[in-house]
């Protein structure tokens, strides 16, 4: 018996599969998603439920794959130039949120207490290829608005 549909990826959140979804459309893939109006209902969840999945035919499976490698992951700068590693120079940067100081902990706890989500997140980025954990540097000019 041959599956109908492979899952070609997972997403955290439904905005971030609906782009994927959009590229592969306008290649012509059939894309299915699940668990979308879940995870839209309460993102809370999302890592519980294994994400956003991506589903295509399975006929179409290697394509999209090969769609989906072709897309840049990795983070940018403002400018649209990639960010490069500061210990090894590496391209393979990704953002993620931390509560690694005290006030991202407190603003942490406030926001799951008394509102369901967190107000307050401090975001770093990650080379891949090392691990090391690093802030952008910004000119003093530039303004940052986290919504």
């Amino acid at each position: 018996m041959t599956e109908t549909f492979k899952t070609i990826a997972r997403f955290q959140y439904s905005s971030e599969a609906q782009i994927i979804k959009g590229r592969l459309e306008a290649e012509g893939i059939d894309v299915f998603l699940s668990d979308h109006l879940t995870i839209d209902t309460d993102p809370l969840i999302s890592n519980a439920i294994g994400g956003v999945k991506l589903k295509v035919y399975s006929y179409q499976s290697e394509e999209a794959i090969n769609i989906l490698e072709s897309i840049r992951t990795y983070s940018m700068d403002d400018e649209g130039n990639s960010i490069n590693c500061p210990n090894c120079q590496s391209q393979k940067i990704e953002l993620f949120s931390t509560i690694k100081d005290a006030k991202s902990l407190i603003w942490f706890i406030f926001g799951v207490l008394f509102s369901g989500l967190p107000f307050y997140t401090r975001h770093k980025y990650r080379c891949e290829a090392c691990q090391t954990e690093f802030d952008l540097k910004k000119n003093s000019h530039d303004q940052v608005f986290n919504y």
